[in-house]
C-alpha cells in the first residue's frame, strides 16, 4: 500500500469510526441520564436507612449485608468479609475491555447527631471502652447509596459494557479500632485490586460546603497525607502551691503546642505545598492544686508531598524532646507507622484531563470547577498508589444555602441534599462508559 492510499485509507477509517462512537456515547449518556433519574429515590430512601443505622469501622455489619444482598439481587458475583466487612461485587459485561473499579466507603463517626430529621440517628454504642452515639457526618452513607445506585443502572446495561467493573464497598474509611488493620490499605493487602487487576479507580466524596449539582476536581496531589503523633512529656510531681519542688509537664506541653507550629511557619516552604500541625488531645492530672507526673498529647500532621511529611517528623522531634530538656523534663514522640498515616491522594493527572469531559456531562459543564487543594486526607489514597485513579467531590449543600451556614464535615450538624446524590450517580456512570469507549477503540 502506498502513502497516499495508506492516507486515504486512514481518512475513511476516521469518518466512519467517530461518528460511530460520538452516536454510541451519546445513547449512552442518554440512557445514563434517563436512568438516573428514575433510580433517585431508590438512592435517597437506601441513604435514610444508612443514616439511621450507622456502624463504625470494621463493624459495618447490618451496612454490608444489605449491599451484598443488593448485589446479588442484579445477579453479581459477590465476595464479603474482605476486611472484615468489605464487599466486593463483580458485573462483567458481554464485550472485553478493561477493568474499572468504583469505590464507595460505608462508616460511620462517633458524633452524636444534633439534626432533626425524620432520619436523625438515635445510634449508640461502644467505643473507645464508653458508650458513644454514632453518625454518618461525613456522607458515607450517601457514597455506599450512590454506588448500589451505579450498580443497578450499570447491571441493566450490561450488554453494552465493554469489559468489567469492580464495585468496592469500603470499611474503615475513619481508621479501625486500636489494634486492627482496616479501611482502604487493608483492602489492598488483601487483594482486592487483584483477580480480575484494575487498570482504573474511581471514587467520589460528598463536599457538604459546595452546592448541590456541582462537582469539584483536582489533577495532582487532591487531599493531603496525614499521620498521626502521640507526645508524652514526663516531669516531676509537686503540690500546686510549690513549683519550684517539681518540673511542671502541663507547662512544658503548652510550651511544646506554641513551639511546634514554628516548624509550618519557619521549616516548610509555603510556596510550595501547604502544610498543617494540630494537636487535637491533650490529657494530664487530676486535681488542680496538684502537678501531675505526666501529661499526653495526641495530634496530627499533613503535608503534600513525603520531603514535607519527613522534614516535619524531623522538626517535630527535636522541638519536643530539646524543649522538656531546657524545663528538665523529658519528652518522647510516637510517629507512624504504628500510630495512623493515610498518603497524599494523588489523581492521576493525564486520566484526570481525559475523562473531565464525563465530569461535565453529570453536572454541566459550568458546575464542574477545578478544587483548592484539601488539607483533609483520604485512605482512597492507597488504591492510587498501585493504579491510576480520579477522586472527585459532589456539592451536598442546599440550593441558596449559604456556605458559612452549613455544618461541616465531622460535625453533629453535618446535613446533605437528597437531591445532589443524583449526580454522583451520573458521575460514576458517565466515567465508566466514557473510559470503555476511550480504551476500546
Amino acid at each position: 500500500m502506498n502513502q497516499r492510499v495508506y492516507i486515504k485509507f486512514k481518512i475513511l477509517i476516521f469518518i466512519l469510526i467517530v461518528p460511530a462512537l460520538t452516536n454510541a456515547q451519546k445513547n449512552h449518556s442518554t440512557a445514563i441520564e434517563l436512568a438516573a433519574d428514575k433510580i433517585e429515590a431508590k438512592v435517597i430512601e437506601w441513604r435514610h436507612d444508612f443514616h439511621q443505622n450507622p456502624e463504625l469501622g470494621n463493624r459495618e455489619l447490618r451496612t454490608a449485608a444489605l449491599v451484598a444482598k443488593h448485589l446479588q439481587s442484579l445477579g453479581f458475583e459477590v465476595k464479603t468479609g474482605i476486611a472484615y466487612t468489605g464487599v466486593v461485587g463483580i458485573l462483567k459485561g458481554n464485550k472485553p475491555g478493561p477493568v474499572i473499579a468504583l469505590r464507595a466507603d460505608m462508616d460511620a463517626l462517633p458524633v452524636e447527631e444534633k439534626n432533626d430529621l425524620p432520619f436523625t440517628s438515635k445510634v449508640k454504642t461502644m467505643y473507645k471502652g464508653q458508650k458513644t452515639s454514632v453518625m454518618h457526618a461525613c456522607g458515607h452513607d450517601a457514597h455506599t447509596a450512590i454506588l448500589m445506585g451505579v450498580a443497578e443502572i450499570l447491571a441493566g446495561m450490561k450488554k453494552d459494557i465493554k469489559g468489567t467493573i469492580k464495585f468496592i464497598f469500603q470499611p474503615a474509611e475513619e481508621g479501625p479500632p486500636e489494634g486492627e488493620e482496616g479501611g482502604a490499605k487493608l483492602m489492598v493487602k488483601e487483594g482486592v485490586l487483584g483477580n480480575p487487576n484494575v487498570d482504573v479507580i474511581f471514587g467520589l466524596h460528598t463536599n457538604a460546603l459546595l452546592e448541590s449539582g456541582k462537582i469539584d476536581y483536582r489533577p495532582g496531589g487532591s487531599y493531603a497525607s496525614v499521620s498521626d503523633f502521640k507526645i508524652k512529656v514526663k516531669g516531676k510531681p509537686s503540690h500546686g502551691s510549690k513549683p519550684w519542688l517539681g518540673v511542671d509537664p502541663i507547662l512544658v506541653a503548652s510550651q511544646i503546642v506554641t513551639n511546634i507550629q514554628t516548624i509550618v511557619s519557619r521549616n516548610v516552604n509555603l510556596t510550595q505545598n501547604p502544610a498543617v500541625i494540630t494537636i487535637g488531645s491533650i490529657k494530664g492530672g487530676n486535681r488542680p492544686n496538684i502537678i501531675p507526673t505526666e501529661v499526653e498529647m495526641e495530634g496530627d500532621i499533613r503535608t503534600f508531598s513525603e520531603s514535607d511529611t519527613a522534614l516535619i517528623h524531623k522538626r517535630l522531634r527535636q522541638i519536643v524532646e530539646k524543649t522538656a530538656e531546657a524545663a528538665g523534663a523529658t519528652a518522647t514522640v510516637i510517629l507512624p507507622p504504628t500510630m495512623l498515616y493515610y498518603p497524599v491522594t494523588f489523581n492521576n493527572v493525564s486520566l484526570t484531563e481525559r475523562m473531565l469531559p464525563s465530569l461535565q456531562k453529570a453536572a454541566g459543564k459550568e458546575n464542574t470547577v477545578l478544587a483548592n487543594v484539601n488539607t483533609g486526607a483520604e485512605d482512597f489514597s492507597f488504591y492510587a498508589q498501585k493504579v491510576p485513579a480520579l477522586f472527585f467531590r459532589i456539592g451536598g449543600l442546599p440550593k441558596g444555602k449559604n456556605a458559612s451556614e452549613a455544618g461541616p464535615h465531622h460535625t453533629p450538624e453535618f446535613i446533605l441534599d437528597d437531591g445532589s446524590f443524583k449526580t454522583g450517580v451520573k458521575a460514576f456512570c458517565h466515567l465508566v462508559f466514557d473510559y470503555m469507549e476511550l480504551n476500546n477503540k
